[in-house]
């Protein structure tokens, strides 16, 4: 055993926290702002514009400087358009957000500028015709993701042809938006990150990953699923893309696992493959995951043949799939992206966590150690628009009219399942690209269901039980434990079992949209027995006795809840040979859904028949999840 690592463990006196310096890798004015012990910032990484084929076949026509524009406080202009041109609807955050990403689509850069460039060789095709027509450009252009085997157009074949200059004049433009809209003046009130989205959808099965950005240095072309067809190769080649470029860092965020039919966390790497390096390269290149967004939730899930624990009704939250879904068990299935086929128990996060846990207890390596953020997935070039109070729709025309927006099953276009999506909370020290992305890449963030509320979670052995009350609890916090993101050190003579502290705020809200108040703390534990076998708990460690309600024919609001909520836990079935994790969960109380406000804005005659459907929740129970602290066992050195 390593000597450092006993003495502090059995004498407690050593700090797991060391003071924080940011790496600093780009010339800007310092931010006048800095907080040692980290400051929470909101954002949405997970962004489409015109760019990307899916939203302007929809009738969007705002670009990434709109999109920027609307994070940053400005109103957005929406279809439909008269016939002056005349966008009918606008969209206004309530609140700003600090950070954004851009993430459109990169296939299919080329074909979209070309389908509107009346010179290129592809203009005149029946595929370039739909798009701008809003006529099934969007099955014309997902068959050719849907295929193990990447398909362009015939027109975007030649890599030095005119198709690729179109493609990279589509990349530029994003840098271009990016660049302008980061803040790099001392106030630093902005900032925005270069990405795309890789879009994998083999056999209609998501295995869709955001691809984001430290700063402006970044590989000339974007790595697509044409390029690299499977996720193995796409890690490679993005890992040695931007290796290559001097001051180049990048992280993938994977997303909307649920519609994956068990392949997005599927071991990818088996036989001789399997191997530490590799684990290494996937935990790397992937320290989080999307675990809700407008296309549902994919924290877990009721109905598996075989659950990793007791019944967790909390888990029936803003689901695509209906209750009696298909389980995939060990396979795979397809059609997830339709909300078809099987789901997966590996889908879902807890999922997830367990196979990286088995998968560390057996090679020593965990591949699937994935923080948590939350984003919106919009194609209306949106972010941050998760108000349930004012949801406007997902994708241009699909679901601009309330009846689209409330009627069918196809969660591409619009469904009473969507929702408005979530955010990115993210503890840094500054408001920065390095501040935001070295937060991000050590985990230290957390997903709302969108809610500003904001939470602290950390760990430690010897953790003062005494921090609620304390007016140095962060402070102390970070000296005596390690927050969200990080690993437990091993424990010691005088404290065998970790302590948790969970704080949270709720959501102060605007003066138009108020915030719900906070009802439940929880911490979900998961561990792998000595068998190999996985387990999980949920544990309730603080609550309120208010007695907020609202009333979901007005969805007026009585009673009294929460502002906060604090809870020290300590593990009573902890064991130190036991591979385990960690997360908290934060419940408020039951609030109006989207559609509940919708469907009483229309007049009675209005209103379609999904409000009056007895599936659709009148009431919505927002929640935040915290990225998981994981504890490893000790090997012997």
């Amino acid at each position: 055993m390593n000597i450092v690592r006993w003495l502090c463990a059995c004498s407690l006196a050593c700090s797991s926290y060391e003071p924080y310096t940011i790496e600093r890798t780009e010339s800007r004015t310092p931010c006048a702002e800095n907080h040692p012990f980290r400051q929470v910032y909101w954002g949405d990484l997970h962004v489409h514009t015109a760019l990307s084929f899916d939203a302007y076949s929809s009738q969007l026509r705002a670009g990434p400087a709109e999109a920027y524009a609307f994070a940053r406080g400005e109103a957005l202009a929406l279809p439909p358009y008269d016939e002056a041109g005349v966008a009918q609807r606008r969209l206004q955050l309530d609140r700003p957000l600090d950070f954004a990403a851009i993430t459109d689509h990169a296939e299919f850069f080329g074909e979209v500028r070309s389908c509107l460039d009346p010179e290129s060789e592809g203009y005149s095709t029946s595929a370039c015709a739909a798009l701008r027509s809003q006529d099934g450009a969007v099955f014309l252009f997902g068959i050719r993701l849907s295929s193990a085997t990447p398909q362009r157009f015939p027109w975007c074949d030649d890599p030095s042809g005119a198709c690729a200059e179109h493609a990279q004049s589509a990349w530029r433009s994003v840098q271009d938006a990016a660049e302008e809209a980061y803040d790099r003046s001392a106030a630093c009130r902005f900032t925005s990150l270069v990405g795309y989205e890789y879009s994998s959808a083999v056999d209609v099965s998501n295995q869709h990953r955001n691809i984001l950005f430290r700063s402006a240095a970044v590989p000339p072309t974007p790595t697509s699923f044409f390029e690299a067809p499977t996720a193995s190769s796409l890690w490679t080649k993005v890992d040695a893309d931007c290796a290559a470029i001097p001051g180049c860092e990048v992280l993938m965020i994977p997303h909307n696992s649920n519609l994956s039919n068990g392949r997005m966390f599927a071991p990818l790497f088996d036989g001789a493959a399997a191997n530490p390096e590799n684990f290494a390269l996937r935990q790397r290149m992937e320290p989080l995951m999307e675990v809700y967004q407008h296309k549902g939730d994919s924290e877990c899930m009721e109905g598996f043949a075989s659950p990793l624990g007791p019944p967790d009704e909390l888990c029936n939250f803003e689901k695509v799939h209906p209750p009696d879904f298909e389980d995939c068990g060990d396979g795979v299935g397809s059609f997830g992206m339709l909300a078809g086929g099987c789901v997966s128990g590996s889908d879902m996060l807890r999922g997830a966590l367990a196979e990286g846990l088995q998968r560390q207890q057996k090679t020593g390596t965990n591949p699937l150690k994935l923080g948590v953020i939350a984003s919106t997935d919009t194609h209306n070039a949106s972010p941050g628009a998760v108000s349930e109070q004012t949801f406007a729709g997902h994708k241009g025309m699909d679901d601009a009219r309330p009846e689209d927006r409330l009627g069918g099953n196809d969660i591409t276009a619009g469904t009473w399942r969507d929702s408005p999506g979530g955010l990115a909370g993210v503890w840094a020290q500054e408001n920065s690209r390095d501040g935001i992305f070295e937060a991000l890449k050590r985990r230290e963030v957390f997903g709302t269901s969108g809610p500003r509320m904001a939470v602290r979670f950390f760990a430690g052995f010897g953790l003062g039980d005494d921090l609620c009350d304390r007016a140095d609890m962060v402070e102390e916090a970070y000296g005596q434990g390690v927050p969200m993101g990080s690993d437990l050190s091993e424990p010691g003579f005088f404290a065998s079992s970790p302590t948790f502290l969970l704080q949270a705020l709720k959501d102060p809200g605007s003066e138009h949209q108020p915030g719900v108040p906070l009802q439940r703390l929880q911490i979900i534990k998961g561990w792998v027995d000595a068998a190999g076998a996985a387990h999980t708990e949920v544990h309730t460690v603080g609550a309120d006795n208010g007695d907020f309600r609202v009333d979901p024919a007005s969805c007026r609001a009585a009673g009294a809840g929460a502002s906060s909520l604090c809870a020290s836990w300590t593990d009573p079935t902890f064991k130190a040979d036991q591979h385990a994790y960690y997360y908290a969960r934060v419940i408020a109380y039951p609030s109006c859904r989207w559609s509940t406000f919708l469907c009483a804005r229309l007049r009675p005659e209005e209103r379609p028949a999904a409000c009056h459907n007895p599936e659709l929740p009148a009431l919505i129970t927002e929640r935040a999840w915290t990225s998981p602290i994981w504890f490893t066992p000790l090997r012997p050195e």
